[in-house]
């Protein structure tokens, strides 16, 4: 505190202020020190045994091994152990709190921008030299030893933040009609006015040179900003060394500069720049931009040498603006409102923090949360250490012993991690901290939503606005949550609802191109969907947005990362579908619990809202439905190959006499295809149940097919999965590490949704046309219906007699997870297709082998090809022409398919 105290005594000086920012404070990590509180690794180091003399941890755990929610009866002594670990915790926050102060006053002196005497004022020298910092952190991302420490840049941030709120509302109240720090945001045109840089970082529609030439009209059109064609093909700015200037001097000399000078003012020679002198034209970024604003007259043109202008040669003129010249928000476009913000130096800073959070503060909050853990852990070890010690016999005195040991062993590092969490919590996680986060969150919300009303300019922002507003949320939920609820923060539903329409409206947007960030929006909108208060948000955004990003999420899997797409329709259907209302399957309920915390293991919560919006969808598009289902088939085909294929391989592997270990990466990649192929089911089983008319209103020109095609699937899978003994029995058995999410109940009760929906819960034509199309299948197999039952074959049964204590799978068993009623529907079904197919095989004439389809030889030739005359059943021409257009036999290109009927012979 003292040398703080000292510190400030010397920066009140202004020379001496000037001097140290100029050429000390920033150099490596001098001035992020002064910012930094030292998390400390020995409690003794600190003082944290005065300070906190009773220590505290939670000891009473859910199932998961997470805190109990529960409230229970806490025993005296508890409480008063907890109360005093309380008051110690807000006897280090009182400590802590004075020293941060007197650190936000450090960062007060160095942001005065009245101290103009002899020079640049302290923010402006400030400002570069930050940028500076920045860049030398972005730059150098993967060189740890030039980068500043995590821990540093957590401090840093939350100091900052609290010095740049005190002047943003400072010039609030000097100017009524500037907005308040609680609506701060960055406008669009810091994004493409070149004022700024950003060095090589990201953009959302690609590199910042490609930008600038496909939209140049649109920079014209809408802010006034003029590229010069030649500077197009000219060499960027990083190509030009101000070390090696004298080098390339004539060649330079000879470049003609598209730079105009703003207000009047003539365009200097390159020799006059320095960095106390205001120049108009700036080289800040890869493209010499030009502004002109028609209210102002332009001044004319002069051939300069192009020399590089660091970011530490700005002036307070460049940046702030003056006498019409805007400064940094040269070029506002016309969707942003004509009203003062606030000071443009403010405005780089928070564009500064909001990149500081994205280098690397947001990867420490993830990393503190550790400590959490580790106490929860200890605390769990030490239950079960004392519970083993009340169940010891007396006679094993060895063995007491060593529990005692052990529970001493527990007990202390339990001590030293509760002090550490409370400064963890104090420094890191308070509700202080949390608020800056949040206000953080917010700022970017609004940034991106200012950005996108600009059009085809929003492409312009850095990628890294969409991850901080991404991080900063999971920060908030994830990482703040033991001590501070997000539930409490003011305008939390709101700013829910806000970001929960940016990733609506983002993940499909065509103007963002890196594939990075679009996995990250789509992941990010996945998980928004797995819990209830989020999913409530997607569903409070407006209507047409819903709309079409469901119709997003409809577009044909072929081409893009469909995995997510359909994660997230699956979890919006899942806890409506046929026995699918579990967190955990039934067959891993005794397994190791799993951090219950996962987005995968929340409790179902179905939108039925954003169900009826893809009913809608599916019903009213008559292109939307069969482009997507036939994507789905093509994967559910991929996926269920794939995972028999893989554990072919690994039931030979596992046969083979010789030890021999199995990938882990094969078994993870066999896991993931049958997760894929339940989860594309379930898919199929919501289009079935929203939408049966897609597949049985054979008005439709695609109805037909699609049911032959899921027909045909589902029959396949059943028949792998059911068969007596099968390889699919046999991989399960063997209960590898890796393959525990494989089993047959999740993928039948899949298959059995569908079966269902299709023959039973519809009208009597649509289950007679199901049922026709389902019997007409060469792979249908009866005894696949019958297992699911528990009814094995009487020959398997015979067959199995000795080993009379292998259980038969059976949907009867798993009453906890479906109803009697969905039971019920299961023997309906099953009796309906054994009187169905005994009546199929009584009626069936026998056919001649030349009057079956050549190709499948399963169905009679019921289709003949134009102009060719070749013939085949229609199944198999509508499938072959989804993909092709020649004939099977000759190659002729088919231009119609006609029905086909035998003449009746004489």
């Amino acid at each position: 505190i003292h040398y703080l105290r000292l510190t400030i005594a010397v920066l009140k000086h202004e020379k001496s202020r000037k001097y140290l920012l100029s050429n000390v404070l920033f150099d490596v990590l001098r001035s992020v020190v002064f910012f930094y509180i030292k998390s400390p690794l020995r409690v003794e180091e600190a003082g944290l045994q005065e300070l906190i003399p009773t220590t505290w941890w939670p000891n009473r755990f859910t199932k998961e091994g997470k805190e109990s929610k529960e409230v229970k009866e806490e025993s005296a002594e508890e409480r008063l152990r907890r109360r005093a670990y309380e008051r110690g915790c807000q006897r280090l926050k009182k400590r802590i709190e004075v020293v941060e102060g007197l650190q936000v006053q450090i960062l007060k002196l160095l942001l005065n921008n009245k101290d103009r005497g002899g020079g640049e004022a302290s923010r402006y020298i400030f400002l570069n030299k930050f940028r500076k910092f920045l860049q030398e952190n972005a730059s150098n991302r993967g060189n740890l030893t030039v980068l500043c420490p995590p821990e540093y840049m957590v401090c840093f941030l939350h100091r900052l933040i609290a010095a740049l709120r005190f002047f943003w509302d400072g010039h609030k109240a000097k100017i009524p009609a500037a907005l308040s720090s609680e609506e701060a945001y960055i406008p669009p045109q810091l994004f493409y006015n070149g004022k700024v840089d950003y060095f090589d970082l990201q953009r959302l529609g690609g590199l910042l040179s490609h930008l600038k030439k496909t939209l140049k009209d649109d920079l014209a059109a809408k802010a006034n900003v003029l590229i010069d064609p030649a500077e197009l093909q000219a060499v960027t700015m990083d190509d030009l060394d101000e070390d090696e200037e004298s080098a390339t001097s004539a060649a330079q000399s000879q470049r003609p500069s598209a730079a105009l000078a703003i207000g009047g003012a003539l365009a200097r020679p390159g020799w006059l720049s320095s960095p106390t002198l205001g120049r108009a034209n700036r080289f800040l970024s890869t493209a010499a931009v030009s502004l002109m604003n028609p209210r102002r007259p332009l001044g004319t043109l002069e051939k300069i040498k192009v020399r590089t202008l660091n970011v530490e040669q700005r002036t307070e003129e460049d940046i702030e603006g003056s006498h019409g010249n805007e400064g940094l928000l040269l070029g506002r476009p016309p969707e942003e409102p004509d009203q003062p913000i606030t000071e443009n130096s403010l405005l780089e800073i928070l564009d500064g923090i909001v990149m500081m959070y994205n280098l690397s503060v947001h990867q420490q909050l993830g990393k503190m949360v550790g400590v959490s853990d580790d106490v929860n852990e200890y605390a769990m070890a030490l239950k079960d250490t004392e519970e083993k010690i009340s169940r010891c016999p007396k006679r094993r005195r060895d063995i007491h012993e060593e529990l005692l040991k052990s529970q001493k062993v527990f007990s202390e590092k339990l001590n030293h991690l509760s002090r550490r969490l409370a400064w963890i919590n104090v420094t890191i996680y308070s509700k202080e901290k949390m608020q800056d986060i949040y206000w953080l969150l917010r700022v970017c919300i609004r940034t991106i939503e200012h950005g996108d009303r600009t059009g085809s300019l929003f492409a312009f922002m850095p990628e890294f606005y969409l991850s901080v507003a991404m991080n900063s949320y999971s920060a908030l939920k994830n990482y703040f949550s033991p001590v501070n609820s997000m539930e409490e923060l003011p305008g939390y539903e709101e700013t829910l609802m806000r970001l929960a329409a940016i990733l609506a409206k983002h993940f499909a947007d065509s103007r963002i191109v890196g594939t990075d960030i679009r996995d990250s929006l789509m992941q990010a909108l996945a998980s928004y969907v797995c819990y209830p208060h989020s999913l409530r948000a997607v569903e409070r955004i407006p209507e047409e947005q819903r709309i079409s990003m469901m119709k997003n999420l409809l577009a044909p899997y072929e081409q893009r990362p469909w995995a997510q797409t359909n994660w997230i329709l699956v979890r919006l259907w899942r806890g409506c579908g046929f026995g699918y209302r579990y967190t955990r399957l039934p067959h891993l309920l005794k397994t190791k619990p799993e951090d219950a915390s996962l987005p995968s293991l929340q409790k179902p919560c179905p939108s039925t809202l954003l169900q009826r919006h893809m009913a809608d969808l599916l019903r009213g598009d008559r292109d939307l439905a069969p482009s997507f289902l036939n994507s789905v088939l093509n994967q559910l085909n991929w996926a269920f190959s794939e995972f028999i294929g893989m554990i072919q391989e690994i039931q030979q592997a596992a046969e083979r006499l010789e030890r021999n270990f199995v990938d882990s990466r094969q078994l993870k990649v066999c896991a993931t295809c049958f997760d894929l192929s339940v989860s594309l089911l379930r898919v199929l089983e919501m289009t079935v149940t929203l939408a049966p008319e897609i597949f049985l209103d054979w008005n439709r020109p695609s109805s037909e097919l699609l049911l032959r095609r899921l027909a045909q699937l589902l029959n396949q899978v059943l028949n792998r999965v059911t068969a007596e003994r099968n390889l699919f029995d046999r991989v399960v058995n063997l209960r590898l590490p890796g393959l525990e999410s494989v089993d047959h109940y999740p993928i039948l009760v899949a298959v059995t949704g569908i079966l269902v929906r299709l023959l039973v819960d519809t009208d009597i034509q649509g289950a007679e046309r199901a049922t026709a199309v389902l019997l007409a299948d060469p792979c249908f197999q009866l005894r696949s219906i019958q297992y699911l039952l528990g009814h094995a074959e009487p020959l398997a049964l015979a067959a199995a007699a000795p080993a009379t204590d292998k259980r038969h799978f059976s949907l009867h068993t798993y009453t906890e997870y479906i109803s009697a009623e969905e039971l019920a529907k299961v023997d309906k079904m099953l009796s309906h297709l054994s009187e169905e197919s005994k009546q199929a095989a009584a009626t069936t004439l026998p056919t001649s082998e030349e009057d079956l389809c050549p190709i499948c030889y399963a169905h009679p030739i019921s289709a003949i090809f134009r102009p060719c005359s070749h013939k085949s059943c229609k199944a198999c021409i509508n499938q072959h022409l989804m993909n092709n257009k020649d004939c099977f036999f000759c190659k002729a290109t088919i231009t119609g398919v006609d029905d086909f009927t035998k003449p009746a012979s004489s």
